[in-house]
């Protein structure tokens, strides 16, 4: 079996796991057998009871490494994948397009931000210096008090409808 790499181990060394390479199982000398030929009692290796045991929850360290232990080391957990060259040159050929792909999306809406930022400010440069009012027109409209009214758009002050009723309430109504 070939050694684990230095990542390996050190990663193993960090969540604590048990390293081993084949199971060792221990082997009965003669001398034990000999000596066993007297019926002893079973005892436990422990002096606390199981059950005051069980009652003492401690730490029990970080559950985020546990579920990571129990999630490498489960018996039903798939083996990681082994790619052939020739898989792994098309995996990673169609990694990077997309990649790509995505980096050009990206770069692209930044650009139609960006325009509408600049015209935006073209408008409000627009409305500072080329209307006759000095710049007053430009002024009240930076003032931002006030917009929201206690931070909560009108949006979220009534409830959403189709349209708004033609009378608030319906004082004549009357169950049958």
């Amino acid at each position: 079996m070939r050694p684990l790499s230095p990542v390996l181990a050190s990663l193993a060394n960090v969540f604590r796991i048990p390293i081993t390479r084949a199971p060792v199982r221990p082997t009965l000398t003669n001398e034990i057998l000999s000596s066993t030929s007297t019926p002893t009692s079973p005892r436990s290796f422990s002096t606390t009871s199981a059950l005051s045991k069980r009652k003492e929850s401690g730490y029990r360290g970080d559950r985020r490494i546990l579920l990571i232990r129990y999630f490498l080391h489960h018996p039903l957990t798939p083996r990681p994948l082994r790619f052939s060259r020739t898989r792994f040159l098309r995996h990673w050929t169609i990694h990077r397009a997309w990649n790509l792909y995505q980096a050009n999306q990206r770069r692209a809406h930044e650009l139609e931000l960006q325009r509408q930022w600049q015209s935006m400010q073209a408008a409000c440069e627009e409305l500072r210096t080329g209307a006759g009012d000095g710049g007053k027109l430009f002024r009240k409209s930076m003032i931002k008090t006030g917009v929201f009214r206690d931070l909560v758009p009108i949006e979220y002050a009534r409830l959403q409808t189709e349209g708004p009723a033609r009378e608030g309430w319906n004082f004549e109504w009357k169950r049958d």
